[in-house]
């Protein structure tokens, strides 16, 4: 047999193994009914009154702050929880918040769960277990044909067009009221509880108008013919013991908090008045939720920027005197900086900070930046790289511990423009998200807000903190922080710059 025909056999075979997704069993058509008349709907009644329209914000600039909000609207809630998730991991924090839901579903709440298939493995089964709760639904957003193995790889290499379309947005959102969106995971390195790794995030919690947004986002990819009950992907139920025991386990998780560095509200009396605290503190400002809404037709062509991307463009072509970038993976190749045109407006400045190799978490997403890196700089965008050790550590987390042996990430998605307008969300400033994952963006119109985190970016742009990248005449490139020049990627051993090089030189970056 020639080895052309035994590439195609393979090919088959892969593609048996890859199997079939079954029929999703949901109708696409169930909506949320609430009533208005709990704590959270109050609050928004009362603190709103006099707005005209507008919402309330709290920004969630801290990962302990990020976890004890989360964890007193699940304690607040009286009828639903909506949560949707890219990532949800199998560590403290995940299943003590998974726990809090469970023990939420108990006194009658209706728990919603979506999550992205695409880091799924490693929690699916629990989850299924949990959607056997009469109170809980979950649903898996775009999943592989097969659950775990080498399979689950193969189908993802024979659905690559598919499986490229992931669901990043992020809201959580109680009693239709209240809502937090922005960049952050569920899991301990979000919430400054790892031991190694601390990533550097924002969120914003809401009153008002924009969570009916943060609603409709989470209910277009509820409904959506890619969005798969448990249930339909986890057929074998755990023996009832077994189930009983998972379900234990999870409320002792709430009960006893083990390993948690903070003590999160308990009780419904605690939930709100931690809320309360932070309702006293919002900022309230004009702005509007836009989200991507789902593809109906996963293969088609992504050639064009998705609603979220054109929503920036825009507020990006009006800027006239800054715009402050702050993205975990950063790309923008020549469509995207033609359209920027800061070449052509002087008086505008914009900045860009991103990881460094040493703080990325990624080395492949870190090569497709460098590949287009020296042409951002050429462009006229400022680039700065975030140290891992940046001192500012200490500002972000009380643990001097961490600082002294632990890592800082930057992942973050913020964007300021002209101190006046603050985006947070999830959106990357980069291809994948410009073209292929759906994105959530919380514009606010606040000047308050806006220089703000403009502070906070500048800040972490300092010496110490970042290093500044600057292109030499002959073209190559220099990292600076103080008197400190670098002519290659700093504190990095060669065989992770050797690394990102080779992959920098395929033209993948759309897809990272």
């Amino acid at each position: 047999m020639s080895a052309r025909h035994c590439l195609l056999v393979l090919l088959v075979l892969l593609t048996g193994c890859a199997g079939s997704l079954p029929p999703a069993t949901h109708s696409g058509a169930e909506t949320a009914v609430l009533t208005d008349d709990s704590f959270l709907s109050s609050q928004s009644r009362q603190r709103l009154a006099e707005a005209n329209g507008q919402s309330g914000y709290y920004l969630l600039d801290s990962g302990q702050d990020a976890f004890l909000y989360r964890a007193a609207m699940i304690e607040a809630a009286e009828h639903r929880i909506d949560a949707q998730y890219y990532i949800w991991n199998r560590d403290d924090s995940g299943l003590h918040l998974a726990g809090r839901l469970l023990m939420a579903a108990d006194r009658g709440v209706q728990v919603r769960l979506l999550l992205d298939d695409f880091n799924a493995e490693g929690i699916g089964e629990l989850f299924a277990s949990l959607d056997t709760h009469p109170n809980i639904h979950i649903r898996i957003f775009n999943p592989a044909r097969n659950r775990s193995g080498w399979g689950r790889w193969v189908s993802f290499l024979m659905d690559f067009q598919r499986i490229n379309r992931r669901m990043h947005n992020k809201t959580f959102v109680v009693d239709g009221a209240a809502g937090i969106v922005g960049g952050r995971n569920i899991g301990d390195e979000y919430f400054g509880f790892d031991e190694s790794r601390y990533f550097r995030d924002r969120d914003v919690l809401a009153l008002g108008p924009v969570v009916e947004g943060m609603a409709d986002n989470f209910q277009a990819y509820w409904s959506s013919r890619w969005a798969y009950p448990a249930s339909d992907l986890y057929a074998s139920a755990p023996a009832d013991t077994e189930l009983a025991e998972t379900m234990e386990g999870l409320r002792q998780q709430v009960i006893a908090q083990p390993r948690l560095p903070v003590s999160a509200p308990t009780g419904a009396e605690q939930g709100r008045s931690e809320l309360a605290k932070a309702f006293n503190r919002m900022t309230i400002a004009p702005g509007e939720l836009v989200f991507d809404p789902p593809p109906e037709n996963m293969d088609a062509p992504s050639e064009t920027p998705k609603r979220s991307a054109l929503a920036l463009q825009r507020l990006a072509q009006t800027a006239t005197r800054e715009i402050l970038i702050e993205s975990a993976y950063l790309i923008l190749a020549k469509e995207q900086l033609q359209a920027l045109g800061a070449n052509e407006r002087p008086q505008l400045e914009v900045a860009a900070l991103t990881n460094s190799l040493a703080s990325n978490d990624l080395v492949t997403n870190h090569a497709g930046y460098a590949r287009w890196r020296p042409y951002m700089l050429e462009q006229g965008i400022n680039i700065y790289e975030l140290k891992p050790n940046a001192e500012a550590c200490r500002q972000w987390l009380s643990e001097d511990a961490f600082c002294a042996t632990g890592e800082v990430s930057l992942h973050s998605k913020s964007v300021v423009f002209d101190r006046s307008t603050l985006v947070v969300g999830s959106f990357n400033v980069n291809l994948r998200s410009i073209y292929l994952n759906g994105e959530t963006v919380l514009v606010i119109h606040s000047a308050e807000l806006a220089e703000r985190v403009a502070a906070d970016i500048r800040l972490t742009m300092a010496p110490g903190n970042s290093w500044e990248v600057a292109l030499e005449e002959d073209g190559d490139l220099q990292w600076r922080s103080g008197e400190a020049e670098f002519t290659s990627e700093p504190t990095v051993d060669w065989w992770r710059r050797a690394k990102s090089g080779f992959l920098s030189w395929l033209p993948i970056e759309k897809y990272l």
